[in-house]
């Protein structure tokens, strides 16, 4: 049997500080509440009702994740984050409109209690919203301290043995990688100087990197990929992942793209479009915003389909993505896919998807899992990037040299045998010669 990785154990409080305290975030937050009373079930999250498969098939042990690895329990939770409007978390989940009155009101007293920290914004990289809860400083470095210090400070008053931070917050304006990100040295001059390269995601990143923190980045944004985020993730031993949750649409893209290579059923086109109001929608109907989330949710089949080796079935598809904001649904998300595809001989056919669906409530246990995982892997000594969580979001992270692994299903087994790898249980290959020598 392999050797099992020696993790610490998940004593005491674990910090969950969102940058952001919209709609995800208050969605999350309310929900561990209700599952905490038993108000409700925590459906969609992999680490609460997932099982993993030790041994053999005739073994019979399919143990809930929860049971093998040592995760944080929710009752030992403690929430916190920033946001630049001042709204504690139950105005700003009223706000949202995500959670219906009634349970609300069941976990009034637990949101009212959280609010926000003043947070690091500015309106260069989120061009749609403004508010009034904003740090100022001399210049990116000052401001990246305020964020040390208001971490350090929610530890010691919640009595928090670990934390982990999670970007919740907007999509911000696309950016490539510039010469402040080649380096930590580079970096930390460019905060100094207050380099328009570093957006206000990375001075987050860069605060909870380096306090040692691990780090999730729930939108497309660039942030802690970067090599400078990464030397400095070496140098304090923190996990870092993403990008962009795969909540809806892309959500869709990895679970039939795999099926139609897999029988390799060519692709002509795949239209793809969607409606929804809430804050994201607003802030995505600028259109530098939406050229971050658009590089984001069309990477996946380029990636899935690999048209190198397939020419003959991929080679010119022809992708198109729309997001369009549309008041009247607030954060009931609708997307349309028209996917033009041919089978045996060249014969055309067609698939179509509506997925009616609730970006939130999507959005909330992939929340939940990442800082559960994130807080596993920093006690497991795993630091850098975690591509074992690629599963969660529609742009991963991955290391240099390599290309990202966008399969759900591929993700799936990556993430389940790097829990078994860690527990020191034989890894799954499907192989099952064994059964029949």
């Amino acid at each position: 049997m392999p050797t099992p990785v020696d993790i610490a154990p998940a004593r005491g409080k674990l910090g969950v500080l969102l940058v952001g305290l919209g709609a995800v975030s208050t969605t999350t937050i309310a929900g561990v509440f209700a599952i905490r009373k038993g108000l409700a079930k925590p459906i969609g999250s992999l680490t609460q009702m997932g099982t993993i498969r030790l041994g053999k098939r005739t073994d019979g042990r399919s143990p809930k994740i929860s049971d093998v690895v040592p995760l944080a329990g929710l009752d030992d939770i403690i929430f916190g984050g920033w946001d630049i409007f001042e709204d504690n978390c139950y105005e700003a989940a009223k706000h949202a409109g995500v959670l219906e009155e009634k349970l609300l009101e069941q976990v009034k007293d637990e949101l009212a209690a959280i609010k926000p920290m003043s947070a690091v914004f500015d309106r260069q990289y989120v061009k749609r919203l403004d508010g009034p809860n904003v740090k100022k400083g001399k210049n990116k470095k000052d401001l990246a301290e305020q964020l040390v210090a208001d971490i350090r400070k929610f530890k010691a008053d919640n009595k928090c043995d670990r934390l982990v931070v999670i970007w919740a917050g907007s999509t911000e304006v696309y950016l490539t990688e510039a010469p402040c990100h080649q380096s930590l040295a580079a970096f930390e001059k460019g905060l100094v100087e207050s380099d328009p390269a570093i957006a206000s995601s990375m001075i987050y990143a860069y605060a909870a990197i380096s306090e040692g923190i691990p780090y999730g980045n729930a939108a497309p944004n660039l942030s802690a990929e970067v090599p400078a985020m990464q030397e400095l993730a070496a140098k304090t031993g923190s996990p870092v992942c993403g990008n962009d949750m795969k909540t809806g649409q892309t959500l869709i893209k990895t679970i039939i793209a795999p099926g139609l290579k897999a029988r390799l059923i060519g692709v002509n086109g795949w239209y793809s479009t969607n409606i929804l109001g809430n804050r994201d929608g607003e802030v995505l109907d600028d259109p530098e915003s939406f050229k971050t989330k658009e590089e984001s949710k069309k990477g996946a089949l380029d990636y899935i389909f690999q048209p190198h080796l397939y020419p003959d079935l991929y080679k010119d598809i022809s992708h198109v993505v729309r997001i369009n904001y549309y008041p009247p649904r607030g954060d009931n998300k609708e997307g349309w896919d028209n996917i033009d595809i041919f089978g045996w001989l060249g014969y055309p056919m067609q698939l179509k998807i509506n997925f009616l669906c609730r970006d939130s409530i999507l959005a909330a246990p992939i929340v939940l899992d990442v800082a559960l995982f994130l807080d596993l892997a920093k006690r497991a000594g795993m630091h850098g990037i975690q591509e074992w969580l690629s599963f969660y979001f529609k742009s991963p992270m991955y290391g240099k040299d390599l290309y990202p692994e966008h399969d759900l299903f591929i993700q799936l087994m990556k993430l389940k045998n790097t829990l078994r790898y860690l527990k020191g249980e034989e890894l799954i290959t499907h192989l099952g010669r064994e059964y029949y020598d």
